[in-house]
């Protein structure tokens, strides 16, 4: 159609000039038909371009329901991951928090029992510190005997030998 219309404008302009005027001579037969039949196809060419405007209307519609789709899509599975991420960090948080408390426990636990034990020593020790003293004041008082029964002369092999082993 365009092609019919630059057509139609290069004859005019390649047309007779009238002389002393700025009117041309053309065919006005020939001009009128070919006209008419562009006013006739012109419809069609606006219909069709209509369709084109239509169709590129719809396609544009179509592209923004699927871009929206995609990026609704991808909200929802970043959605996911931020939770995701939230539930693992959560997680962690808590799994450190239990392991600290576990090792808190653990201490606890393991100075108590220091302490338990360290007490059993101490009473071991006072009843072996006794037991110590008791020792000392036997044999201190198996040493007497002997030096009184020395000092009253009493000879008697075998108490010396009793007195003496008990010593060791």
């Amino acid at each position: 159609m365009a092609e019919e219309l630059a057509a139609v404008i290069d004859e005019i302009r390649a047309a007779k000039p009238v002389p002393f005027s700025t009117s041309a001579m053309v065919n006005r037969k020939d001009l009128v038909e070919r006209l008419e039949e562009l006013r006739e196809n012109l419809p069609l060419e606006i219909k069709r371009a209509a369709h084109v405007v239509a169709d590129r209307q719809d396609v544009l519609a179509q592209s923004r329901e699927e871009a929206e789709a995609i990026l609704e899509a991808a909200r929802i599975e970043r959605d996911e991951l931020l939770a995701r991420t939230e539930i693992v960090r959560a997680a962690r948080h808590e799994a450190d928090r239990i392991i600290e408390d576990a090792k808190a426990h653990a201490r606890d636990i393991r100075m108590q029992a220091e302490d338990y034990v360290d007490a059993k020593l101490a009473n071991f020790e006072i009843v072996l510190q006794k037991i110590l003293a008791a020792v000392a004041r036997g044999r201190e008082s198996l040493r007497g005997r002997l030096e009184t029964a020395e000092a009253a002369g009493v000879h008697d092999a075998e108490t010396t030998q009793r007195i003496r082993v008990r010593r060791r």
